[in-house]
């Protein structure tokens, strides 16, 4: 537990450096200094405005198109991640079996707890800490994704559907609808758990309400990338654990019925 609090701390103060490594409100360009802008954000820019230019300078379009691009580029990061997950979740009996035999809180037990919990996860070929791994990957690429949409200037020029990609959305449709899917895309990622993990179903309500505050206060542009990023994770989310669902599903219906 305590490793994953550490690795926790340690993703939390990443994402806070890389949010930190340049401000949002500083144009992206080709003469941008620093590793972070000429490594992530402009090619991410780069990419954007060349999508716009392909599709008659609709900047709406091509933000839809590269955020599809950039999640089917880290897909397979992600499926590896749901497997170890699902891994780990089923190895969760086995791991309360074994707190239960070690509860004794004194340091030579506690390391027995340790050995043997260490030897069940390589008994089943299960890190621990692998399903870390791809987050650490898509951060940076999220992030730069972010950046460059935030400060390439040519997007608040334009404007997508009821809306202009620079400014907030008039109508609050998009950071709704943000919120919305961010807590189907969740739930669906909890299916089943959620009493296993009391943290993770706080999140499950806290993550909706603060994307929509948050979509709120920025522009349109970086709204409508959730939306789109949300409705991938959704339907990629539903063909990977398709069987879980059900299987989730069909239990609570049956607890239902047994009330």
């Amino acid at each position: 537990m305590k490793r994953r609090i550490l690795l926790v701390i340690g993703l939390v103060s990443i994402l806070t450096l890389l949010s930190g490594c340049t401000e949002v409100n500083v144009p992206i360009t080709a003469e941008s200094e620093g590793y972070w802008n000429k490594y992530f954000v402009y090619p991410l820019s780069w990419l954007i405005i060349y999508f716009a230019e392909l599709f008659g300078n609709n900047y709406g379009l091509s933000i839809v198109v590269v955020t599809l691009v950039i999640r089917l580029a880290i897909l397979p990061l992600m499926i590896k991640q749901m497997k170890n997950s699902k891994a780990m979740q089923a190895l969760q009996p086995e791991m309360k079996k074994l707190k239960e035999k070690y509860s004794s809180k004194d340091q030579q037990t506690q390391q027995k707890l340790q050995q043997e919990t260490m030897g069940l996860f390589q008994k089943h070929g299960v890190n621990p800490l692998a399903g870390c791994f791809p987050l650490l990957v898509q951060m940076p690429i999220l992030i730069g994704f972010y950046h460059a949409i935030m400060r390439t200037e040519e997007i608040a020029e334009h404007n997508f559907l009821w809306f202009d990609l620079g400014e907030k959305d008039p109508f609050f449709i998009l950071p709704i609808i943000a919120g919305i899917t961010t807590f189907i895309q969740q739930k669906m990622m909890m299916a089943g758990t959620e009493n296993q993990n009391p943290q993770m179903a706080m999140m499950l309500w806290i993550m909706p309400v603060m994307i929509v505050v948050f979509a709120i206060t920025f522009p349109a542009a970086l709204s409508l990338y959730w939306v789109v990023g949300n409705l991938f994770m959704i339907v990629q989310t539903f063909l990977i654990k398709g069987p879980d669902l059900k299987a989730a599903s069909a239990e609570k219906l049956s607890e239902g019925k047994k009330k």
